[in-house]
This record gives C-alpha cells, structure tokens and sequence, in this order.
C-alpha cells in the first residue's frame, strides 16, 4: 500500500514541483531573512534570495520533477536553461515588485515576501510546465 502511495506521488508533477518549490524556497528565505536582519533594503534582500533560490529550483526541477522531459546535454539543454533562468526572472520582477511595494506602502516586508511567493509561485510553474519543460 505504502509503496502504491509512493509511485502515485513520483507521478504527479505538481506535487514533485511544490516538493522542489519547498527546497528551493527554503534557499531563498535563508538567504532573504539572513540579509533583511543585516539592514539591506527588504528589495534587495528579496531579490538576493529569489537569485539564490533560482538555482537550486533548477537543481531540483530538472532532477526531480521535469524528468520526463529535461533536455539532453548541448543546444537542447542549453536552450532550456535560458528558458528557466527567463521565467526565474519574470518570478523575480514579481517578488521583487511585490516586496517593494509593499515596504512602501509601509507593510511588514516578510508579509509581503509571502505574497510574493505565493503569486510568483504559480507564475512560475506555468511558464515552467507550458514553455521550459513542454514535450
């Protein structure tokens, strides 16, 4: 049972990408708490993280979530990492907008990191799953 449950799991993609999201995540929260409690303005702080996050969302995703359809080694792959890094970049305008308008508007900067990771989340994902690992 508990091994059906399992192979259920590896096969559902979306899980696979909130499982890697989560690592992923967690690189960029270190990266940004660690540097908004040394006084960076909570934009840059924001936008350290996401960068940090960036990479090892790439790390995980093409490991562990878009298996099926990672490039081979070459052009291919090369193509696909550009793809990644220009929808990383797109997920970071987002945060990085989020983050600082919400500083402005005088909101607590993890509250609006939260938002930001919740909107640049799912932004991602379907560029990821339409354009970067489409088969």
């Amino acid at each position: 049972m508990m091994m059906a449950v399992l192979s259920l799991l590896r096969n559902i993609t979306y899980l696979r990408y909130i499982l890697s999201s989560a690592g992923a995540l967690a690189v960029d929260m270190s990266v940004f708490m660690a540097l908004f409690h040394l006084g960076l303005f909570p934009a840059a702080a924001s936008a350290l993280g996401y960068m940090a996050g960036i990479a090892a969302h790439w790390l995980l995703s093409s490991r562990a979530v878009f298996t099926d359809s990672v490039a081979a080694r070459g052009r291919d792959r090369d193509r696909q990492k550009a793809l990644f890094l220009g929808s990383a970049l797109a997920g970071l305008a987002i945060t990085t907008a989020i983050v600082g308008a919400g500083d402005l508007m005088g909101i607590d900067a993890r509250l609006a990191k939260l938002v930001a990771i919740v909107i640049s989340f799912q932004a991602t994902y379907l560029m990821r799953k339409k354009v970067v690992f489409a088969e």
